[in-house]
C-alpha cells in the first residue's frame, strides 16, 4: 500500500500529531508535526533508543546539555540512545515535519 508523509497534516497549536509508519521488534519509523511546540522547561529526554531523526518541512532547535542545535529542512542527526535532550523550539508560522527512527 503506498502512502505519502505529507497527508494528515493537521495545524493544532495544542498538542504535536504523532504517527507510526512502521513498528516491529527492531526498529520504529515515526513521523512527528509540531506546531510550534517544545519541550517543559527542565524536560530532557533520555530515551534507552538510538534516535535518526530527519526535518522533512520547517525548522527547529535542538538543546543538549551543553549546546544547541538548529535544524532546517533536510538537515539530520542521529541521536545516541541515553543522550539527554530536548526540543527547545519549533516554527510557529508553518508545521515542522519530523522523521524520526528510533533503532
Amino acid at each position: 500500500m503506498k502512502n505519502n508523509v505529507f497527508e494528515n497534516i493537521i495545524v493544532d497549536k495544542k498538542q504535536e500529531q504523532f504517527f507510526d509508519l512502521l513498528k516491529d521488534e527492531n526498529i520504529r519509523i515515526e513521523k512527528i508535526v509540531s506546531n510550534g511546540q517544545s519541550s517543559p522547561i527542565n524536560f530532557w529526554y533520555e530515551s534507552a533508543e538510538n534516535e535518526f531523526v530527519l526535518i522533512l518541512k520547517g525548522d527547529a532547535i535542538l538543546e543538549y546539555e551543553d549546546k544547541e542545535l538548529t535544524l532546517n529542512e533536510g538537515d539530520y542527526i542521529n541521536i545516541k540512545a541515553f543522550t539527554k535532550h530536548r526540543v527547545k523550539y519549533t516554527n510557529q508560522t508553518q508545521p515542522t515535519i519530523w522523521l524520526a527512527v528510533f533503532y
